[in-house]
């Protein structure tokens, strides 16, 4: 496939698998340029791809409050995988969510207490499906109407305590948990990961996606992987037949679950060590080359 821009390079020597039947793709690093924004020609791959008989899922960290920049370009099912795998929700309808898989609040407020004592000065953020919360010293960042500034304990309890006495807390706070998010302000990003597994163990399933030291706690087993492998079994797809495209730590199992993946040049050195491809930069589109290259090897074998 001849692109806009010209014909196509190969992103390395890595065979293209015989018949994808699903892509699933990160957003930050992946997808979006660093603007946050779809390039033109991404935008056309993505439907080139949809055409071709090749579903597109959007596998992010983002919450789906976040998915504006991309709700559009979902073709078909219009489904994605937010928050680290804690959300499956549809786009078409306004980011309404199918699946949850949440964060126990008494797991979380375990996983509080453990990071305070293994690394003081860590400050939290509580991302429940209606939006987000978070510390006084949490670092500023866009913040959403009625967010609540509490201490992570207080933010987290109300619920624990409603749940063990079998009660439901209507108020918006006791909605499911997707994630904790926890920040260090001297910790590099890699050092504080190590140190949160090591002080976590298997209780939740700790990932990061940012530069900075910015930690996502998921329940545990819960993954863009383990989310992604329950949403192709559904449609009858294996794990051969998924193109996987990332850049962070939290992309990391999913790149190894998926029959093929691609890790961006601008990837976490783990990932591209991982994947069993490479791409170029998320800035250069390269996305879209390998699906551009997918597209016409399927048109070439006239599917």
């Amino acid at each position: 496939m001849t692109s806009p821009n010209g014909p196509a390079p190969a992103p390395d020597d890595s065979p293209l698998p015989a018949r994808p039947r699903l892509i699933a793709t990160d957003l930050d690093g992946t997808l979006l340029h660093d603007e946050k924004y779809v390039s033109d020609r991404t935008i056309a791959a993505l439907a080139a791809a949809e055409q071709a008989g090749i579903e597109v899922f959007f596998v992010t960290g983002r919450p789906a409050r976040w998915m504006d920049v991309v709700s559009e370009h979902v073709h078909g099912h219009g489904m994605a995988i937010c928050a680290n795998g804690a959300a499956v929700v549809d786009l078409h309808a306004g980011g309404k969510l199918l699946h949850v898989r949440p964060l126990e609040r008494d797991t979380a407020l375990a996983v509080v207490q453990a990071l305070r004592d293994a690394a003081p000065g860590t400050t939290f953020a509580v991302e429940l499906t209606t939006g987000i919360h978070y510390e006084p010293t949490y670092p500023p960042f866009h913040q959403d109407p009625g967010a609540t500034v509490a201490t992570a304990e207080k933010l987290l309890q109300a619920q624990a305590q409603a749940q063990a006495q079998e009660q439901d807390a209507e108020d918006e706070s006791a909605a499911p948990v997707v994630k904790l998010l926890a920040h260090h302000p001297d910790l590099t990003p890699d050092g504080f990961l190590t140190v949160a597994r090591t002080a976590v163990g298997d209780r939740a399933t700790i990932t990061r996606s940012s530069p900075s030291a910015l930690l996502e706690v998921s329940g545990p087993g819960v993954s863009k992987a383990s989310t992604l492998a329950l949403c192709c079994a559904q449609r009858g797809i294996s794990s051969d037949e998924v193109v996987a495209f990332g850049d962070m730590p939290n992309d990391l199992e999913m790149l190894t679950w998926a029959g093929t993946s691609y890790a961006m040049a601008n990837a976490h050195p783990d990932v591209l060590a991982a994947a069993s491809g490479r791409t170029v930069t998320n800035n250069e589109d390269g996305v879209a080359i390998v699906i551009e290259q997918l597209v016409a090897r399927r048109r070439a074998d006239g599917h």
